[in-house]
Parts: C-alpha cells; structure tokens; sequence
C-alpha cells in the first residue's frame, strides 16, 4: 500500500478526465466520479463528527463506517468489482436497531439541530442522501450491485438516529419543527 501513492500531483486530470480503478479514464463530470466524490465528501464530514465528544460505541461505528465508506468508493471507482461486503450492511441494521430502541417515537418532524455533534450527524445524513441518489443515477447507466445504494440507504438512515441519540447527551432533546398541527394540538391540551 505505501507505493500506491507515489505522487499525488500527475497533471493526468488537468484535460477534464480522471483516472478509475481499472485504469479507464472518463470525464470528470460523469456519474462515477460524481458519487466517487459524494463518498468520499461524506467519509469526510464523518471524519468531523469524529472530532466531537460521542459515546465510545459511537464512536467505533463510525469509525468502522468510514472504512466502508472508502470500500465504497473503492467499489465505484472500478467498475464490476465488489468490496463493499455483505457484513457491513448487515452491521448498519444491527446498529439501526440498537439505537432506534433507545428513542421515544417521534410525534412530529424535527429540525437538523440541537447539539454541535448531532448537527454534523445531520450533514452526514443529507450528504449521505446525495451519495445515494448519485449512486442511483449511476446504476440507471451502468449494471451495479445494488449493496452501494442500500448501505448509502441505511447509512443515511442510521445518521439520523445517531443525531437524536447524540441530542439526548447531557439531557438534550430533539428540536422540533413548530408545524400548525403541532400548535394546534397543544392550544386543545391547554
């Protein structure tokens, strides 16, 4: 692996095109570098909620999401091959439901807000959203697997769970969007 990245600066991209996996170039405006980027975008703001104060279990799920995050995008960038496993899906379902259980139902949209650490889960969240509709737009094209969407699906999923669970540190709570219907509801209470 240290001989991988022998020189960062090549000038190969610098007509517009950029290098895959399998040593094809495309544009660097197609699908594939598109949720190439969308990935490795999220790794990135994951590896920022990492600099937050979390709960140590947290703290290793993302840990070990952002390794595949970049199986992910190591699976987009060569096209037909597979290394983003089954296991890893498998763990984002188990985590879902680990923490899932731990929340009261919600009884109305929340906002992306609250503590510093669950509005960066947020951003996770929408970005990981964007990956997965890059990844979707991709498989409209191109024969993929369809472990890539789903892992983005869940990821997504699982991100929002963790920014309620990560409001509820230090006795936080979500913050909820002041709809009519909430206020409503709670004039008929009074």
């Amino acid at each position: 692996m240290g001989n991988r990245l022998t020189q960062i600066a090549t000038r190969t991209g610098d007509d517009g095109s950029t290098g895959l996996g399998d040593n094809t170039r495309v544009s660097k405006n197609s699908g594939r570098p598109h949720a190439m980027g969308d990935v490795d975008e999220l790794n990135s703001h994951i590896g920022l909620l990492l600099c937050e104060a979390l709960p140590g279990d947290v703290r290793e799920l993302l840990v070990d999401v952002q390794h595949q995050l970049f199986n992910l995008g190591g699976e987009l960038s060569i096209p037909g091959y597979e290394l983003l496993k089954d296991e890893a899906l498998l763990q984002l379902d188990e985590a879902l439901a680990h923490y899932n259980a731990q929340l009261p139902r919600l009884q109305e949209f929340i906002l992306p807000a609250g503590s510093r650490a669950a509005a960066q889960a947020h951003v996770c969240r929408t970005v990981a959203r964007r990956a997965e509709r890059m990844v979707v737009a991709l498989e409209q094209g191109e024969a993929m697997r369809p472990a890539p969407r789903q892992y983005l699906n869940r990821l997504s999923d699982l991100l929002f769970v963790l920014a309620r669970v990560l409001n509820r540190m230090d006795g936080g709570d979500d913050v909820y969007w002041k709809s009519e219907r909430l206020a409503r509801a709670q004039s008929a209470q009074e």
